[in-house]
């Protein structure tokens, strides 16, 4: 399999088993609990008690990024590492303002993670860019 569909079936794994806890109201109960407990035992803050608008958004993108990780193990097309690698530098950015605005440093382990997947994934796309047109003849 070529390098490039490898990274974007990597990137949807990882969205897989982060995300598929948020799928449900109960599953996001279960990882609201752990990540509560993780940032606590961290000392990184504390999360905001789990609420029903809170747990409806967290369900919504939970569902939405476990279909467009499946779609990305299935067919992991260049361009679905393209719009992967802007969805995750628009992830990046929201992530960085949540902690600006006092979440929890807990945070910064998905960020990080967040913002080398979009690298990995847009900087073929730049380099594929910089390279010159073949001639026409």
């Amino acid at each position: 399999m070529h390098r490039y569909a490898r990274l974007v079936r990597a990137s949807a794994w990882y969205d897989l088993l982060v995300t598929a806890p948020f799928a449900t109201p109960w599953t996001y109960a279960l990882a609201h609990r752990a990540l509560s407990a993780a940032s606590g035992a961290l000392g990184l803050g504390e999360l905001p008690p789990p609420e029903p608008m809170q747990t409806l958004f967290a369900n919504l993108m939970g569902s939405v990024v476990l279909v467009w990780a499946l779609l990305r193990l299935l067919r992991p097309q260049p361009v679905h590492g393209l719009f992967d690698g802007v969805a995750r530098v628009l992830f990046a950015c929201w992530q960085g303002w949540a902690l600006g605005q006092g979440a929890t440093g807990l945070l910064w382990g998905f960020l990080v993670v967040e913002a080398a997947f979009g690298a990995a994934q847009l900087w073929p796309r730049r380099r594929a860019a910089d390279r010159p047109a073949p001639a026409a003849g």
